[in-house]
């Protein structure tokens, strides 16, 4: 209502005359003319006024002249409900349901640009329909841990996966005139200790591993805020460190937005006056009044304490100038564009995105001939199955539930047992088989051994009789799982699955296993286990998704964002004892440095039970030798590789090939090779495409920090081609001079 009041006054004054409008409310003059006036008509305490919040989700403009506040949703899988005005309960409201889309671990899992930009379009369609201005997403934390309760919010190990589909994501949500907010800016790695754990990490490993999808949706993606973490960075938390927000975030990438607080990430108010914070949200520093329903600017660390400071001289008005101008930018291009579209909530609309989107993202891991002189177990044949059981709690848990501030209030959900019903009609029978708990966010709910037996005695009495076991498992988003503000306890499947996978698979072994998690986790029996399905969180068309897929009707053509360790150990993060994982309570160090993920294993020799980029497909593809367009490549030259990729099975899909390069004789540590391009193309069967990348110095380089540069060694170089980081189907060498 109140964006409606604004927007007729500006239409108001334009019927009076154009001449009499304030070159501020004027949309055909250049932002920065409008922000220059804007500002010089502002008084201290107006600035001052807006670089705080005004309620939970909410920070004030400046009403004098006519200047929205602006108003935030937590993202990125789905626009949460609305909530009161200073508490986290919800409103009430009938009309603030949503779709959800599948997490940005299974977006990641397409690496599909294309279903970036399907997904970010259709979030900024309901985000402007629900009139926000800023959208809490996406999530670029880079994977380090398994054990990372919010791991399921961001795009997995690589930093170059990560900045590749960050960007069409927040360009598309931005067309509708609501800002990505892009998080949590930076190195936030785990939720255990997150509040004041202090980041030691090299300035190498920021700028190879944990800053690049920063960057890229900066730079490349023009996002127009960023959101500090909670952590702290090499001694200063990250909501107000200067490092990471003015010297490299706002002077060496040219940023020009705003830099949010994470809700109660702000701590104080020189730091956060002087080190680049723009907006604090969620503060309370009255422990005794933590319910109060008021917010007031004395209580804020950007509010009264910021404005005396300015009054006497320790900050300069220059520094709250430039705080204001960046958020007068943001209302420009967001609360005050009167030129950005209506948004819609097409359910149905959204919800083929979402269903799109999640059957390119989910990873077919292994599937595999039960007994010998059997066929593969997937795609599901009808014809070959009487009774089909499925077995799971996650079968019908709502899976949009729990999880922190993604949880979201969905339009619809539909369940993998409802789906398969709907497939397979009779043929369907169900048994929960274990049971997590009806848990809120924050509890924890323990099941008694003796429902756990009953369960799981029942399950492997039906298994028995059954022609085909369907086991929906994996993890949730309970406290201690896929879940904010907590890391998970093991990396083992929780709730007992690993002995009803062991019971059931011992009186039938034709058991196919769908994998629900944003998390990799220890696989009890690879051998043992015939077909595995990791279908994420797939939002609200979970069931059909998953479905789609099983039947055969979408080829999985999904490949793993990050590894899946065979041991939690293996994992480069918890090879270094607690001081690498989770810290000592006041720190912890990145001793892996750079070599996350892949990197470790491939360096350390160390194989992943599924490799990075792994996925697997109903069809097969035959890859040709790669050829390159010289053996040198100049400073200021390109290379062209091509290869021919051929559909050599019987059924219609989708491959990604992947481009991998090594510098194979470094005076630094470099890892083995490093993702540098991919593309995912769709072939019929039997027919072949010519694949080509185009290789520049940029690829070579690493991070030197004597030079506080990017630096290209000369010498010699191999570029791999793969299916996933292990399955290398070609190579080719050259040199960089």
């Amino acid at each position: 209502m109140k964006k409606a009041i604004f927007t007729l006054c500006a239409i108001a004054i334009g019927l009076v005359g154009k001449a009499q409008i304030p070159v501020y409310q004027d949309e055909t003059k250049p932002i920065e003319e409008r922000v220059k006036d804007a500002l010089s008509r502002m008084t201290m305490e107006e600035k001052v006024n807006m670089c705080h919040g005004q309620s939970k989700f909410s920070s004030p403009g400046c009403p004098r002249l006519g200047i929205p506040e602006l108003w935030m949703s937590d993202g990125p899988h789905g626009v949460r409900e609305e909530i009161q005005w200073s508490s986290w309960s919800n409103a009430g409201w009938t009309n603030d349901s949503c779709t959800a889309f599948p997490a940005l671990t299974c977006l990641a899992a397409t690496w599909n640009p294309a279903m970036a930009s399907l997904y970010g379009k259709a979030i900024g369609e309901e985000a402007r329909f629900r009139e926000k201005d800023i959208l809490l997403g996406p999530g670029v934390n880079i994977y380090r841990t398994p054990l990372n309760g919010r791991n399921f919010e961001y795009m997995g190990e690589d930093p170059y996966l990560a900045s590749t589909l960050v960007v069409p994501y927040v360009q598309e949500l931005q067309k509708n005139g609501v800002a990505a907010c892009v998080k949590h800016y930076a190195l936030n790695n785990q939720e255990r200790q997150r509040w004041n754990i202090d980041v030691i990490v090299s300035e190498r490993a920021m700028y190879e591993i944990y800053l690049p999808a920063f960057r890229a949706a900066v730079q490349e993606g023009g996002a127009w805020s960023i959101m500090g973490a909670y952590n702290k960075i090499l001694g200063t938390h990250a909501c107000h460190n200067d490092l990471t927000l003015n010297k490299i975030l706002k002077d060496e990438w040219g940023f020009d937005g705003v830099v949010v607080s994470d809700w109660g990430g702000t701590h104080n108010t020189l730091e956060s006056a002087l080190n680049g914070l723009d907006i604090e949200m969620g503060t309370d520093n009255r422990p005794d009044k933590r319910r109060t329903r008021v917010f007031q600017a004395k209580d804020c660390y950007l509010g009264d304490d910021f404005l005396n400071l300015v009054r006497q001289g320790e900050v300069s008005e220059e520094v709250l100038n430039d705080k204001a101008a960046r958020i007068l930018r943001l209302i420009f291009r967001t609360a005050m564009n009167t030129q950005k579209p209506y948004g819609n909530m097409d359910y149905a609309a959204h919800s083929k995105v979402a269903r799109t989107v999640g059957g390119e993202g989910i990873v077919l891991l292994q599937n595999n001939a039960p007994k010998k002189g059997e066929k593969a177990l997937l795609p599901i044949d009808p014809t070959r199955y009487g009774k089909i059981l499925v077995v799971g709690d996650n079968a019908t848990r709502r899976l949009c539930m729990g999880g922190g501030s993604s949880e979201l209030k969905v339009q619809h959900e539909t369940s993998v047992l409802d789906a398969m019903k709907e497939k397979y009609g009779s043929k369907i029978s169900y048994t929960l088989g274990y049971q997590a708990g009806r848990t809120m966010y924050g509890s924890v709910e323990e099941v008694q051994q003796s429902i756990v037996d009953s369960l799981r005695n029942t399950a492997v009495a039906m298994a028995k009789e059954a022609d085909l076991i369907v086991f929906v498992g994996g993890l949730n988003k309970n406290r201690n799982q896929d879940c904010e503000d907590g890391d998970r306890l093991t990396y083992d499947l929780p709730f007992g699955q690993n002995e009803l996978l062991d019971a059931m698979l011992a009186v039938n072994p034709r058991v196919v296993t769908v994998l629900v998690s944003g998390n990799a986790v220890r696989i009890p029996y690879p051998d043992r286990m015939p077909a595995i399905l990791q279908s994420w969180y797939i939002g609200s068309e979970i069931g059909p998704t998953v479905v789609d897929v099983l039947c055969g009707d979408v080829n999985p053509s999904g490949k793993l964002p990050f590894s899946f360790p065979a041991r939690l150990e293996d994992c480069a993060a918890h090879s270094f004892g607690d001081i690498a994982y989770p810290g000592d309570g006041v720190k912890v160090e990145y001793k892996e440095d750079i070599l996350v993920g892949y990197r470790w294993h491939d360096t350390k020799k160390i194989p992943a039970r599924y490799p990075f980029g792994h996925g697997l497909s109903y069809t097969t593809f035959a890859y040709g030798k790669p050829s390159i367009s010289g053996k040198t490549i100049a400073a200021d030259g390109t290379l062209s590789l091509t290869l021919d990729v051929t559909n050599s099975g019987s059924r219609e899909g989708k491959e990604v090939v992947q481009l991998y390069i090594g510098d194979d004789k470094a005076t630094v540590l470099r890892p083995v090779k490093e993702l540098k391009g991919f593309q995912k193309i769709s072939l019929a069967p039997g027919e072949t495409r010519q694949v080509t990348f185009t290789i520049t110095p940029d690829m070579l380089k690493y991070w030197s920090e004597d030079a506080h540069d990017w630096v290209a060694e000369a010498g010699k170089f191999t570029a791999y081609i793969g299916s996933s980081s292990t399955d290398i189907r070609g190579k080719v060498t050259f040199s960089f001079e």
